[in-house]
């Protein structure tokens, strides 16, 4: 099982969850579309040959984002990072995939 975080501008949260849970993510048990998400600031500067949805080549931009967390079974983990790239606005998102361990993990036979 993995945790996948994710920072999305507010504006594309819900389209971007819906993307992740359509393609396996948010499954916890009898459970789904779970996510935890926590709104902030994120700040980037674009560099000479990016093209960026947001902001000026060599100026700080500031954004108001979100963090969305979710769970996403191995299984998922190609179809689900396919799924973020294709509804996500930014040229470059920032996300992390850590593998997590659950329960049944450290139960031994």
């Amino acid at each position: 099982m993995y945790k996948l975080y994710v920072y999305v501008p507010t504006e594309y949260k819900e389209r971007v969850k819906e993307a992740l849970f359509s393609a396996g993510a948010g499954v916890l048990g009898n459970y789904d579309c779970c996510s935890w998400e926590v709104r902030g600031c994120g700040q980037f500067r674009p560099g000479s040959g990016s093209a960026p949805f947001l902001g000026e080549t060599d100026r700080l931009e500031v954004v108001e984002e979100y963090r969305v967390e979710t769970l996403v079974a191995q299984e998922h983990v190609a179809t689900v990072m396919e799924a973020l790239f294709e509804s996500h606005p930014y040229e470059e998102p920032a996300y992390e995939f850590v593998r997590i361990l659950q329960k049944d993990d450290l139960i031994q036979e």
